[in-house]
């Protein structure tokens, strides 16, 4: 069991209440049972349920690790943690934490580090719209075999969503009901990976009471956030799994004998590579990650799926702005040691309200109102010079972005519907996503009008980019980027089963049959868009891989569930 010594961190006061769970490069082992690939929701279901079932686990983070009280949380510090990659070349550290692919057709930003997208997301855990599942883009025995709910349960008895208990009173949830009023829509208290009590969560980490800071997207340093390292990351430490940051994963081999290597690389060593061997190999590196450690593969001679990088989905995410709004709206983090005294902004997420149609699921939008990270608050002012705002920006400088205009932004979280037509491509050794035309998605008007309208409501201005027409190039970006290694019948239509088994195409291309003990466990195999936060199906859907994996191979599943499953514990 790891250590729970309290660790401080002197950089900026705050306390942490989980040791580091990394060990140095120099104790990793040649051979493991199963090597997980990426330390996100899908890595971290893994990591732990096959180190409780007895294997020799490793798992290898490209990213740092965070412990509570190590994130940024001034500017000075945040844009060290930023790298900024575009066609080839890249700005800032390789393992910054906030990865920014700057695309020709669309954005992407990714959370890099031990947890992955779970340090610096949004934390909302909804379930998509039975109609998702319905679609038969899925493979049969995945809406039909029952397990994907026993993999929603497991995933909200580890990760914990709750609701705030005093939602209704946060400034920025009240400005988004009065616009939901108007326009004949209910506001939901939205379901978010936080503990607003303190607790000892089911991987014995004791963690003390969300503090309402809003600082979530910029990194929990309360502890109070449910992310992966918290939880089943410190659940896989318990039970002996090695994990190693820094460490890069190039492409994988297949062993005549039938094993595994996995060739590696230590950040900063660009070129000097290192095999380990395993039995079994988890890709959970994400969409751009496992898409790309299989594109590689697939050069270097694997048999696998042409349809690696096919069915990219940005899932219809828009994020923007209204800016002037006629009530005060406090949706500026204010971080952990507080940046302003007896200033609750609640959770990065409140509430939301979801626009369904009934008739056409591909119409339905899900907006969620937000907050941006206090790091990020002194350069507010410069992101909104553009657009006849520089009156309302540069009196901002004066009295503070909590005082000044800056104290009525709205900052709205959208997600939707696209068609999942984007592609990746390996240049250069370094995936490329494809999407002409993106832009011009239906989805994107849609959510605009919809969002124009609650601003509207609000008095404020539509924004939906500060800087559309200067660093973003009036392209659209996503924080929740899915496919590249769809799910699917066979390998004619996707890159693997129903079980994430990748599929092996040595005697075909319409084949069924899958690589023995290779599997990808993450957002990239997602076959379409979500119209919510993904970070709860991803979890479901990995959970439901690992419970086929334990039946496959005889493995003991003594998951403790919780009979009484608290109440404010919510799916």
């Amino acid at each position: 069991m790891p250590n729970s010594s309290h660790q401080f961190d002197q950089s900026n006061g705050c306390q942490s209440n989980r040791p580091h769970l990394a060990r140095p490069w120099s104790q990793r082992a040649k051979h493991y049972d199963v090597i997980v690939v990426g330390s996100g929701y899908g890595g971290g279901v893994a990591a732990a349920r096959l180190a409780r079932a007895g294997k020799r686990v490793a798992v290898l983070e490209r990213g740092r690790e965070y412990v509570p009280g190590e994130f940024p949380n001034r500017f000075s510090d945040l844009k060290s943690q930023i790298r900024i990659s575009s066609a080839g070349k890249s700005v800032g550290p390789s393992a910054a934490l906030y990865d920014i692919r700057v695309g020709a057709d669309m954005h992407v930003m990714v959370g890099c580090g031990l947890g992955g997208g779970s340090l610096v997301n949004a934390g909302v855990a909804l379930r998509p719209d039975t109609r998702v599942f319905d679609d038969t883009i899925w493979p049969e025995a995945l809406r039909r075999d029952g397990l994907l709910d026993q993999g929603f349960e497991r995933a909200v008895h580890w990760i914990r969503p709750a609701r705030h208990p005093g939602a209704s009173s946060m400034s920025k949830y009240r400005a988004l009901k009065a616009a939901g009023d108007n326009l004949g829509h209910v506001i939901n208290d939205s379901p978010l990976t936080i503990g607003f009590d303190e607790t000892v969560n089911p991987a014995g980490v004791a963690q003390p009471a969300c503090t309402l800071c809003g600082d979530c997207c910029g990194g929990c340093n309360v502890g109070a956030k449910n992310t992966v390292a918290q939880t089943y990351l410190a659940e896989a430490a318990r039970h002996d799994a090695d994990m190693f940051t820094d460490v890069s994963v190039h492409h994988i081999e297949k062993q005549s004998c039938g094993t595994w290597s996995v060739i590696t690389q230590q950040d900063g060593q660009y070129g000097a590579t290192e095999r380990l061997e395993a039995d079994v190999v988890m890709l959970c590196a994400g969409t751009l990650g496992s898409t790309e450690i299989l594109l590689r593969s697939a050069a270097q001679g694997l048999a696998c799926s042409s349809q690696i990088g096919q069915r990219f989905s940005a899932n219809g995410d828009v994020i923007a702005f209204g800016y002037g709004a006629k009530t005060t709206i406090n949706a500026i983090g204010v971080g952990y040691p507080s940046k302003l005294d007896d200033h609750q902004v609640g959770g990065v997420v409140s509430g939301h309200i979801e626009f369904n149609d009934p008739d056409k699921l591909e119409n339905s939008v899900c907006v969620l109102e937000g907050v941006i990270p206090s790091a990020l608050a002194p350069i507010l002012p410069v992101l909104f010079l553009p657009d006849g705002r520089l009156v309302g920006a540069l009196k901002s400088l004066i009295k503070g972005v909590y005082k000044g205009p800056f104290a009525h932004l709205q900052t709205f979280f959208a997600v939707s519907h696209d068609s999942a037509k984007g592609w990746f491509t390996l240049e250069n050794d370094r995936i490329c996503l494809n999407w002409p035309g993106a832009k011009d998605e239906p989805v994107y008007a849609k959510v605009d009008a919809v969002l124009s309208d609650i601003v509207a409501h609000s008095g404020g201005d539509y924004v939906k980019h500060p800087l559309s027409e200067t660093i973003a190039g009036n392209k659209p970006s996503t924080a929740h980027p899915l496919g590249g290694c769809a799910m699917s019948e066979d390998a004619a239509h996707g890159v693997v089963n129903h079980k994430s088994q990748v599929f092996d195409t040595t005697h075909g291309a319409t084949t069924r049959n899958v690589h023995k003990g290779l599997y990808v466990v993450d957002g990239s195999i997602i076959p379409r868009s979500l119209g919510v936060n993904p970070l709860l199906t991803i979890t479901a859907l990995s959970e439901r891989a690992l419970l086929h994996f334990a039946r496959d191979h005889n493995l003991p599943d003594d998951d403790e569930q919780a009979a009484d499953m608290p109440s404010h514990l919510v799916c």
